[in-house]
């Protein structure tokens, strides 16, 4: 592909896969660019019962409460991500049950089709136009407030991720550190014998003060 260079990206329209949605479900679709503190401020924004309660008395009666910037508290809602933006859009769901105590979840894992198409970079060099279909891994995570159907798959239960937190955490405390450094043997400060053993110049032994006899020579030799 090195006489080619990409020219644009194409995504095939991707059904949600949830159906019967209310028609004015929020969809917080994350990108790989995307803000989480803007995903979540939309998002808490819509599904946060504090922003109701800062312009009326209490939440009304029904599914869904009128806040005072004339938004409407849902009931539910649905975070996407594709491609490398799944990892955000986990985190923006785990972020929102820790905000939102109480919530349902339903998973969904499907792959997208992504085409992209490849120009030649010397179109008089005879080079055709290539498109490229990839599929690419996406997530859809549904966040309600009311009951789901338990038998289907990628169902999570309300308060569980509390369980997967404890147990972590205990996981975490049975195990132990790797920052603590080990002693090694006969390096502590016991060792004083021969500590400096094979380090530095040999000493010789001879009479105090007297002169050192050259090497390589005899005593008895003439100069």
């Amino acid at each position: 592909m090195e006489n080619y260079k990409k020219e644009r990206t194409v995504e095939q329209p991707c059904p949600c896969p949830f159906p019967d949605l209310p028609s004015d479900t929020p969809e917080v679709r994350v990108k790989d660019g995307s803000k989480i503190r803007n995903l979540m401020r939309f998002a808490l924004s819509r599904m946060e019962e504090k922003t109701a309660s800062a312009d009326h008395s209490g939440p009304q009666e029904g599914s869904e409460v009128s806040v005072g910037s004339g938004e409407k508290l849902c009931r539910q809602i649905v975070f996407m991500g594709v491609g490398q933006s799944v990892a955000k859009a986990i985190t923006c769901v785990e972020i929102m049950k820790r905000r939102v105590h109480g919530l349902h979840q339903q998973t969904k894992l499907i792959y997208r089709t992504v085409q992209e198409v490849w120009e030649p970079l010397e179109p008089e060099a005879g080079l055709d136009s290539l498109t490229v279909s990839r599929n690419v891994p996406s997530i859809w995570v549904l966040l309600s407030r009311d009951s789901l159907d338990k038998n289907q798959p990628g169902y999570q239960a309300p308060g569980s991720f509390d369980a997967l937190w404890a147990q972590a955490l205990k996981e975490e405390a049975a195990t132990p550190k790797h920052g603590q450094r080990r002693k090694r043997g006969g390096t502590g400060s016991g060792r004083t014998e021969g500590a400096g053993r094979g380090k530095g110049p040999r000493k010789h032994v001879g009479r105090p003060g007297g002169p050192r006899k050259p090497l390589g020579h005899a005593s008895g030799g003439q100069d």
